[in-house]
């Protein structure tokens, strides 16, 4: 009796003591960058994907997929919002993927083609809590690209310090180490910075870190009238600035004349802030600007400052450039005081918002850059920005902003210099403190 008893007892513990499936097989959660290749056009998609054993499954581009895992090999099957199916078939290594993929032809019913992929895989992050890093460029971009390679992995809440050259490519040492035309440093691949989310690159830092700015006694001609016009053709001459460290102010160098004694405050700011544009695009050049940011030279994009744009690639690609001492609105000398600068900043990220046109919020203002061809249509654009951002965050009716634009709406010329132009609408905080803003969900 004792003997049973014994031994049922140890077949029940031996039971309660075994571990279930789900305990011995841990999920395992990584995260890539899909590149594919369809008829020549590299098309990046962002890949979340959850192993259990031999079973996978995760999302593309928040499409959901399913699968398995056999050896060194997965498949699986994407599904799209519209029912419509991707099979995958990629050989497994420590970097990531190569594989096909099985698509219907959009412009045949019933056909599939087969397309070559790869994945890189996004390293897992390496500690919660944020953290500063250091980069120091090796190399700088001319463009706004969604093909350069990361120069960095960061995380929401990191922050990195680097540094920028001026526009002619001229390092903090005086040396040429990039070509002339608003060479970039970057881009800096955001973790979990996706398509249809909202990147925040919060401005931590701007020091200048040499003694010198470049600029012209030159006047843009979108700003010349006909009169000026036929006055300015000796302009253009290079002018050399001399930057006071120590007390924060520029003057011309050997200035004579009414100019010898003259001195304004420096207020450092970045000419160039910008995340890869969307697929089917190609690259942009550096001097370029757009939805997505770019040689938006304005000068509220300084330190203490938020700058928000809408991310079109997975990790966003965030480059940041163009280093000015100072600019006086529009940049109507064409180069504003050129210089390199010491940089920090740090990044969160706003997920599942759309962003039409950059942002830019200060301590005490938010303002929305339109850039167009024309500052008839930038206007509209900054405008039309203005009451998105008052409906979405706000909650104001059209009707309740236009009362507020009518009765307090600054505008403000951000960029005469480049082939578009900006112009920038802008409003006092305190004047919404009574409205209730919507909380953000950043992280």
């Amino acid at each position: 009796m004792h003997l049973i008893l014994a031994l049922a007892l140890s077949v029940f513990i031996a039971t309660s003591n075994a571990a279930s499936p789900d305990q011995t097989q841990a999920l395992i959660h990584k995260s890539y960058v899909m590149t594919l290749d369809l008829w020549g056009n590299a098309i990046y998609q962002t890949v979340e994907l959850d192993e259990i054993g031999h079973d996978i499954s995760g999302s593309i581009d928040r499409d959901p997929f399913v699968g398995t895992r056999k050896g060194d090999e997965y498949r699986f099957t994407a599904t799209a919002a519209d029912k419509t199916t991707y099979t995958y078939r990629a050989k497994i290594s420590q970097e990531g993927w190569i594989g096909t993929a099985d698509f219907p032809d959009s412009n045949h019913q019933g056909v599939r083609i087969q397309h070559n992929f790869t994945a890189r895989l996004i390293p897992a992050r390496p500690t919660a809590s944020p953290q500063t890093h250091q980069y120091t460029p090796g190399s700088y971009s001319n463009e706004f690209s969604p093909l350069r390679a990361p120069v960095m992995t960061i995380w929401p809440g990191d922050s990195v310090r680097t540094k920028t050259i001026d526009s002619g490519g001229v390092d903090e040492n005086g040396n040429t180490v990039a070509l002339y035309g608003n060479p970039q440093t970057g881009p800096f691949y955001i973790a979990g910075a996706d398509i249809g989310d909202v990147l925040a690159i919060h401005i931590k830092s701007l020091r200048l870190n040499r003694d010198y700015a470049d600029s012209l006694d030159m006047i843009v001609h979108k700003a010349q009238s006909t009169r000026m016009a036929s006055k300015t053709s000796e302009l253009g001459r290079p002018i050399r600035w001399k930057l006071d460290l120590k007390n924060g102010l520029a003057s011309p160098e050997n200035a004579q004349g009414a100019l010898k004694t003259f001195s304004v405050p420096v207020k450092p700011m970045l000419g160039g802030l910008a995340v890869a544009p969307g697929n089917g695009m190609p690259p942009i050049s550096s001097g370029d600007t757009g939805s997505f940011g770019g040689n938006m030279d304005f000068n509220e994009v300084v330190e203490g400052n938020t700058i928000y744009l809408s991310v079109n690639q997975p990790g966003a690609l965030l480059y940041l450039g163009d280093a000015h001492a100072l600019q006086g609105d529009g940049e109507t000398s064409q180069y504003a005081l050129e210089t390199s600068m010491a940089v920090e900043f740090s990044v969160s990220l706003i997920k599942n918002k759309e962003i039409s046109l950059p942002r830019v919020e200060s301590p005490t203002h938010i303002m929305t850059l339109g850039q167009a061809g024309s500052l008839d249509d930038a206007l509209k654009l900054a405008t039309s920005g203005m009451a998105q951002w008052l409906a979405e965050d706000y909650g104001l009716s059209l009707s309740e902003s236009a009362q507020v634009l009518g009765a307090a709406l600054e505008y403000r010329v951000v960029n005469l210099a480049g082939r578009s132009v900006g112009l920038a609408a802008k409003l006092d905080k305190r004047l919404l403190k009574n409205i209730l803003r919507k909380p953000q969900s950043q992280n």
